[in-house]
């Protein structure tokens, strides 16, 4: 699951030629395509140190949230945008890494730990998108299941928002959720998409020379300084605010689209 191996003899492809090339371009467009969502994702997300208001007003991070979810044709361009660039991005990028041929042992340079550390992420991504996506849909059960399900759905009877309570509920559900699964969630995910981006840097022709390679690389490195941050700040705020009961009849199963594109629906406050 990356944009570009760091040097292509270190895959086995079954195809060639042509073919293989256009690929190997639609698999870096579509690593592109879900770095720019993971991107947003992540600022809207950070917009969680304003905390939980208790006043009906909603925050900056509902209102944001709800400018994505008043887009015409949501479904359309989450589908198109979002969900089929990370399956397609995700199966490909399993296959470059099942026919992969690690070779950090013999050759000990940066470029080739960023490969290993690629095909590392992209693993732990799988994983914990998979987990991210399943609990905040209600897949699970029980009271843990409760805690880790979101709830877009705005009550008019209680002082807080649903959808930012069920976040926060939701990452203070269990301990190795707020301290193992999230932080190795964010750094597997900021990782990837900044030297993922580096990547596609080379792949594209924008950063053709050493010099020019240099450069890109020192962006990406502020990259993913700037989107750790971001997550980070989200979790932190998220775990430093206070756990609140959301009335059960409340909780719903959001569409595939809702749930990835925001974590809410229009029209709940926040």
């Amino acid at each position: 699951m990356s944009t570009l191996t760091a040097t292509a003899s270190q895959e086995i492809s079954a195809v060639s030629g042509p073919t293989h090339f256009l690929i190997r371009r639609l698999h870096s467009l579509t690593g592109v395509l879900f770095g720019g969502y993971i991107c947003v994702h992540l600022l809207v997300n950070a917009t969680l140190v304003e905390g939980s208001r208790h006043d009906g007003v909603a925050t900056v991070y509902q209102q944001q949230v709800d400018k994505i979810h008043s887009l015409p044709f949501l479904w359309v361009i989450s589908w198109t945008l979002i969900l089929l660039p990370i399956i397609y991005h995700t199966i490909y990028g399993i296959y470059i890494t099942l026919g992969g041929q690690p070779n950090l042992a013999s050759y000990n340079y940066p470029r080739n730990w960023s490969y290993t550390l690629q095909r590392a992420s992209a693993l732990v991504l799988v994983f914990f998108i998979a987990f991210h996506y399943l609990t905040f849909t209600g897949t699970f059960g029980g009271d843990l299941g409760s805690r880790l399900t979101f709830v877009a759905v705005d009550d008019p009877s209680t002082p807080f928002s649903e959808a930012t309570q069920s976040t926060i509920n939701h990452l203070q559900a269990a301990w190795w959720v707020s301290y193992v699964i999230y932080p190795l969630g964010i750094l597997a995910a900021t990782f990837h998409l900044a030297n993922g981006f580096w990547a596609a840097g080379v792949t594209w022709g924008l950063a053709i020379t050493a010099k020019s390679q240099r450069r890109w690389g020192a962006v990406t490195v502020l990259l993913f300084l700037f989107t750790t941050a971001c997550g980070f700040t989200a979790l932190i705020s998220a775990l430093t605010a206070e756990v609140r009961h959301v009335p059960a009849q409340f909780k719903t199963h959001e569409k595939p689209e809702a749930a990835l594109v925001a974590p809410t629906t229009p029209g709940a406050r926040s």
